[in-house]
């Protein structure tokens, strides 16, 4: 195999991630021309102005929405399907650095986005700089498209398959090697119902993540300290009222989490009689598979169900829990609906789709995933099979389109967490795969 990768692209990689970490893209307030925020937008421009001056064409969504980078010729497109919106820094006590400093020590960088999605991004644009300093000629062109909100409702997508031709086949940076070739279906909603001129509480900031936090302010503190004390569970009193202490990871991963939404529940529901509370600290509890809701839901192909209560918010108006569920590739939308509308109305509680993204599904002997896996196997030598993943990639919004990377089997996973890190020597040894995938797949070799 060819040698792409230098020194020069590996610290212009570097520079490049740090470049674009430091812009703070999470979703804010739209304004006109910036519909998530202006801080997205100045992302997209920060990150298009940097493919400009590694040689691409650029273009920007005029609403906002999305961008694209393109280099090479021929009526093909080969798509890199990306994203710049983070997550937001959560409680900021918990970094060791400034969230979006992207510091770079210890032979890794750390900040909000290097490993989802900014870094595996930058490394692709220099994987494929490497390809192009070496000599070889695009046979098809290769088109980065930047999307921005990923991590809430895809609209960026949405606009973008509006507007624009659709790629011939691609990947998208922004999962796990080998590669995932399936994708379990994304399933977001929220349930409502009366809220309590007693109390309140608010737990959890984003529905594909497993909320670390969950505050409750009223007059019944020493009794729900009581219980929370009895059951094991982390608090702490502040300002703002009790706060219960989980532990955050990816919604694709509940079962791994600790849910502090439901922790609070769990307590509070000993002290205080509401029906919401008994839905989930009586009911749900720690089931991150949603057993107790809808029963045990599975396939051979891609395993359980899971079931996060991402978000609860009750105060003396309403009360509203978002919930975000990964449904196995072969299971019935409308048969896990069904269920899950008939246990939540016994609680008081009224469902209301959110968000949902079908399953993603692409043959393994196709000449994409083969291309994509042969190169992953050359470079390491790991011959694992690929993956169905309960995680939703941008992938499954293109036909012909897999994800590919950039974790690794060993890979410490810290995306949606404080210090999200990305190892430099995975990121050289991503540019390295990267690089020889697309060599084999957009160069006449």
């Amino acid at each position: 195999m060819k040698q792409f990768i230098t020194e020069q692209h590996k610290e212009k990689a570097i520079q490049a991630i740090q470049r674009v970490v430091k812009v703070p893209s999470y979703l804010k307030d739209g304004v006109p021309g910036a519909p998530f925020g202006q801080d997205i937008v100045d992302c997209l421009k920060e990150t298009l102005t940097l493919f400009e001056e590694e040689g691409f064409t650029t273009f920007i969504d005029p609403e906002g929405y999305y961008g694209y980078a393109e280099i090479g010729e021929g009526e093909e497109i080969f798509g890199i399907l990306c994203h710049l919106d983070v997550v937001p820094p959560g409680d900021e006590s918990l970094w060791d650095v400034p969230p979006f400093s992207a510091t770079n020590a210890d032979g890794k960088l750390v900040g909000r986005g290097v490993q989802d999605d900014k870094g595996p991004t930058i490394a692709s644009l220099y994987a494929l700089k490497a390809v192009l300093d070496s000599g070889a000629t695009l046979n098809k062109k290769v088109r980065f498209i930047f999307g921005t909100d990923e991590e809430t409702l895809w609209r960026c997508m949405d606009q973008y398959k509006k507007n624009e031709a659709p790629i011939d086949l691609g990947f998208a940076p922004d999962s796990d090697f080998p590669l995932t070739f399936a994708e379990k279906g994304l399933l977001q909603a929220h349930l409502t119902g009366p809220g309590s001129k007693d109390f309140t509480i608010k737990g959890g900031s984003a529905l594909n993540v497993v909320p670390d936090s969950a505050t409750y302010t009223g007059d019944k503190q020493e009794e729900i300290k009581a219980v929370l004390t009895k059951l094991g569970y982390n608090f702490k009193e502040t300002n703002d009222g009790l706060v219960v202490a989980g532990k955050s990871i990816h919604s694709k991963d509940a079962p791994e989490g600790i849910n502090a939404n439901t922790r609070l529940a769990e307590a509070m529901c000993e002290v205080i009689d509401h029906p919401a509370l008994d839905f989930l600290g009586k009911l749900v509890k720690a089931d991150a598979n949603g057993v107790s809701v809808v029963g045990e839901v599975s396939d051979e192909a891609s395993g359980k169900l899971t079931f996060n209560v991402a978000t609860v918010e009750i105060n003396e108006k309403e009360t509203k829990i978002g919930l975000d569920l990964r449904l196995p590739v072969t299971v019935s939308k409308d048969d896990v609906v069904a269920s899950l509308e008939k246990k939540v109305a016994e609680y008081g509680l009224t469902y209301a789709e959110f968000d949902y993204l079908a399953s993603l599904y692409v043959p393994v002997d196709s000449e994409l995933v083969q291309s994509l896996l042969g190169a992953y196997r050359d470079v390491t030598g790991d011959m694992r099979e690929p993956l169905v993943s309960g995680g939703a990639t941008f992938a499954r919004t293109m036909d012909n389109c897999v994800a590919f990377g950039a974790m690794f089997e060993n890979t410490v996973d810290t995306m949606h967490q404080p210090n999200e890190t990305w190892q430099l020597a995975e990121m050289e040894q991503t540019m390295v795969i990267y690089a020889e995938a697309i060599y084999r797949l957009c160069t006449n070799h």
